[in-house]
């Protein structure tokens, strides 16, 4: 690749002394470029036409921004964003070490770090001996020239943020903390804010919500571990965390629990090339370093293809046949375990391939999805289960398909138009495909990275959380098992959308389900107008990550409408995609897409 590096409009000087060492070791040329300036520059740069790949570091009012301006260009997008670390201390860590994490998770670079460690939160039993541990160091706080090695902390970057963070304080004050600051010099000439302790910090007061990307800490304490790691999740952000404990097995289940992409134990702010480091939910998706790294700037070949749809237009509608069926059934949404009557009481009618009625099904609308969603979130523990747990679900998911592999096979043959040869190929596929990613279930493990220091750094594949699945019409049965399958093995909860014209495949789908013991609101299926039931999933605030498989301008549409909680999105931008083929239709590339990689840091040695 060769890159376009467009510098923060304060720090533009570092780049340029980079751009020098890189004419030193002779880079070729035009393989880095730099442009400075301001917000604009930035601007054109990412609305390029020949920019095929996006890497913001920045606040997250503009990676909101930037995931709006990309939308439908197909530019993929790595955004690392701002943060509100926790910073955990428990009442067996190491104290005075503790401290000395602290000055630097919060006060290196004047807090001008999107993974400081800006919100303290102390076990309530050594909180008073902590904190005023923090109060002794900052009296001895010097502030001055960052150039001199003697100085602890040096200026704010510009005199508007300046302003900011004293406003942010100001406001915090107002809404109930107490503020205190060390009695240091400081000097009276320049950017500069003096270190600031805000304690008695509701978790609800702003300088606990918003990033103040300054030399502002908020002490909070709590009683138990469940506790505190409710309060470190309390945030809308996910980029890092800190916990520091002496016992390892309370520092790996808290690290577990926290909603973050970086998790240092018993120390901080460590980074390595090796090293995945990016973060969850309004952090920003993607990542920097390690092989997680690497895939954000490479893409799979031949996976799309390019002059063909994944979607299946109606027949004209034709007299229907004067022999009924026997028994008239509509089936309903898969909502929570169960089936359940569309909120709004409608159903819409399903043609097969010769445009006479095959049946009816629910007309989802927005309640339901929202309905479906309540559920997904509300089976958190299954992301909880175990990987072995899963695989069997799947396994006999399987089992019972092939159970049914005739009548499943008709009714594709019925639907599509296909021979039956050509529709039993494909029930086996889809067979084939719950027993490949039921094998995967316990077999897609992170990683341990050896960086060169005292720490062993585990990658962790982490389940994305509540997932919407927007399935295609071409192949309706094997895609929408390639899709449900892959986020089910990895401990997603998933809402499905299933094909808008073959919706009678994923009905059909529902007794399986109910026969092969799926913990209840792991799996939803919400029937209905592709589109109007995609763009409530991605206006949803609970939905973390999004698959869209349908038209370019519905993948527009889910770019750009899930910038508002800056969730992931795997979208075709209206490409067809080969969902027989072992290589393009499953394997590690969807696995990828259903996990997120957590990175947590564990130091050993006296």
């Amino acid at each position: 690749n060769t890159v376009v590096l467009k510098p923060a409009e304060y720090t533009s000087l570092t780049a340029l002394y980079f751009a020098e060492l890189c004419h030193e070791a002779g880079l070729p040329k035009g393989v880095l470029n730099i442009v400075t300036g301001a917000g604009e520059t930035g601007a054109l740069v990412v609305e390029h036409p020949d920019v095929d790949k996006v890497a913001f570091t920045g606040s997250t009012e503009v990676g909101r921004l930037i995931r709006q301006r990309t939308a439908g260009s197909g530019k993929k997008l790595t955004l690392e964003l701002g943060g509100k670390s926790p910073y955990l201390v428990f009442e067996d860590a190491d104290l005075d070490g503790a401290v000395e994490g602290l000055i630097d998770a919060i006060w290196f670079n004047q807090g001008q770090v999107c993974c400081a460690g800006s919100r303290l939160l102390v076990e309530e039993s050594v909180a008073d001996r902590f904190l005023a541990k923090v109060k002794t160091r900052l009296s001895h706080f010097r502030i001055g020239d960052p150039l001199d090695k003697a100085v602890d902390m040096g200026a704010i970057v510009d005199p508007v943020q300046k302003e900011r963070i004293a406003r942010l304080v100001d406001e915090s004050v107002k809404q109930g903390a107490t503020r205190w600051q060390p009695d240091i010099p400081c000097p009276e000439e320049g950017c500069f804010f003096p270190p600031t302790l805000l304690t008695e910090v509701a978790p609800s007061n702003i300088a606990a919500q918003e990033e103040i990307f300054g030399p502002v800490l908020t002490a909070t304490t709590f009683r138990t571990l469940a506790e505190a790691a409710e309060l470190a999740n309390n945030t809308r952000y996910g980029l890092a965390a800190t916990v520091w404990s002496e016992n390892i097995n309370r520092a790996l289940e808290v690290a577990g629990l926290i909603k973050a992409g970086v998790v240092w134990i018993n120390t901080t702010n460590q980074f390595d090339a090796a090293c995945g480091f990016g973060g969850y939910r309004e952090s920003g998706f993607g990542r920097e370093g390690g092989l997680e790294g690497m895939y954000e700037y490479l893409k799979p070949k031949g996976a799309w293809r390019e002059k063909a749809s994944d979607l299946v237009a109606a027949p004209e509608p034709q007299e229907p046949p004067v022999a009924l069926a026997p028994i008239d059934r509509t089936p309903k949404n898969y909502i929570g375990g169960r089936q359940t009557r569309p909120d709004g009481g409608n159903s819409r009618l399903v043609l097969d391939a010769r445009g006479h009625p095959a049946g009816r099904v629910a007309e989802g609308n927005r309640k339901d999805i929202r309905d479906a969603v309540e559920a997904a979130f509300g089976a958190a523990g299954f992301a909880r289960t175990t990987a072995h747990n899963r695989a069997q679900i799947l396994y006999y998911i399987a089992e019972n398909l092939a159970l049914r592999e005739e009548e499943f096979a008709r009714r594709l043959s019925a639907l599509t138009g296909e021979s039956a040869k050509a529709a039993q190929r494909e029930v086996e596929a889809a067979i084939s495909r719950l027993f490949s990613y039921a094998a995967w279930a316990d077999k897609y493990d992170g990683l341990v990275h050896t960086p060169p220091v005292r720490n062993i750094a585990l990658a962790v594949n982490e389940p994305i959380g509540v997932m919407g699945i927007v399935c295609p019409d071409r192949h309706p049965l094997l895609s929408f098992v390639s899709l449900m399958a892959p986020a089910f093995a990895m401990g997603n909860r998933s809402v499905i959308i299933p094909s808008e014209r073959y919706p009678l495949l994923a009905t059909d789908f529902y007794q399986v389900l109910e026969t092969s013991d799926v913990p209840a609101g792991s799996i939803n299926i919400v029937t209905g107008a592709r589109d109007a039931l995609t763009k409530v999933l991605a206006q949803h605030d609970q939905i973390e990550g999004l698959w869209y498989f349908g038209s370019a301008e519905g993948s527009r549409m889910v770019e750009a409408e899930s910038a508002h909680n800056l969730k992931r999105t795997w979208v075709n931008y209206g490409r067809a995609r080969d969902w027989f083929s072992p290589q393009h239709g499953e394997g590690r590339e969807f696995l990828r897409e259903a996990t997120q990689v957590k990175n947590v840091w564990l130091p050993y040695g006296d």
